[in-house]
């Protein structure tokens, strides 16, 4: 491949959906956007798993999208999930995405049909049809079907633009097989991971916990950045506790939670997920005053 392919690192977030009322709050949606970016973060990703786009519909998903883009504005990236286990859908998503102003489209493993890795390649390359970057999001926990590392090297090579996989796996093997079979840039899924990934050659995390510490996610990644791995490791293990409170039950149900807590936004969710449980509210809560932030609703 000759020609330049697009750069994407540092610290991004997974930025949820608020809802009010049964519906999209595009004010609340529109603080929090705003709100990263002045945390520091270098990319926004609207309707991935953290925005629960499974409940959305495909017109709140674009307007989703579009909303995001016109806030944001250029000033960082916007990553937009376009993924379904439809191909045809997932083209559709991804061109009103690009319509929109998006700069990068996520892409999840077709979920619940579970293709062959020639499957998965022939729906990445349709994708790529709708003129998007396209950063592979492997979760072979939520979707029932893993990228394999060949698969990922074959699309990189193959498709141009196949520019990054957010890698969310939980095997550490994986982030080392990816880097050494090709040059793609590979973005950590998982926060507590982010650290460990990008000592094998990551570039920058897709992150839950940003949703709430912005600026404590960012320094961790200046650090890593910047190669000092004492402060980076130290940083690490402070916010590691929050790290996986965040999934003590599904995301991003723990997320959600705690942003009420802090006053960001509401906690509503949309069934089949529920607010987080009563067993683990003050928990979540107790973590956060640990972590330094001001909490004023449990």
């Amino acid at each position: 491949m000759t020609t330049e392919r697009m750069k994407l690192e540092g610290s991004m977030v997974a930025i949820v959906t608020p809802f009010s009322d049964g519906q999209v709050d595009f004010d609340a949606l529109g603080r929090l956007i705003e709100f990263q970016i002045e945390g520091g973060t270098q990319g926004i990703v609207p309707c991935g798993t953290t925005g629960e786009s499974p409940t959305l519909s495909h017109e709140e998903h674009d307007r989703v999208i579009a909303f995001t883009a016109e806030k944001v504005a250029g000033r960082v990236p916007v990553i937009a999930g376009t993924g379904s286990n439809s191909t045809a859908e997932a083209v559709q998503l991804t061109k009103h995405a690009k319509a929109a102003g998006a700069d990068a489209c996520l892409s999840v493993n077709p979920y619940y049909n579970k293709p062959t890795q020639q499957g998965m390649v022939e729906h990445t390359r349709a994708m790529a049809d709708a003129g998007l970057p396209i950063v592979l999001y492997n979760i072979p926990g939520r979707t029932g079907i893993e990228l394999a590392a060949e698969t990922i090297a074959r699309m990189y090579e193959e498709i141009e633009l196949v520019v990054a996989v957010k890698e969310a796996t939980g095997n550490l093997n994986m982030s080392s097989a990816i880097a050494a079979s090709c040059d793609i840039t590979i973005l950590s899924g998982d926060d507590s991971l982010t650290l460990p990934i990008c000592s094998v050659g990551g570039a920058g995390v897709i992150s839950v916990l940003a949703n709430i510490m912005p600026a404590e996610v960012r320094r961790l990644w200046d650090y890593i950045e910047a190669q000092e791995m004492h402060d980076a490791c130290t940083r690490h293990l402070k916010l590691y506790p929050l790290f996986k409170g965040m999934f003590v039950e599904t995301n991003p149900i723990p997320i959600k939670a705690a942003m009420a807590m802090v006053g960001l936004c509401g906690d509503e969710m949309r069934l089949p997920m529920t607010r987080l449980s009563e067993k683990n509210r003050a928990p979540l809560a107790q973590l956060l005053r640990d972590a330094g932030l001001d909490v004023i609703a449990e």
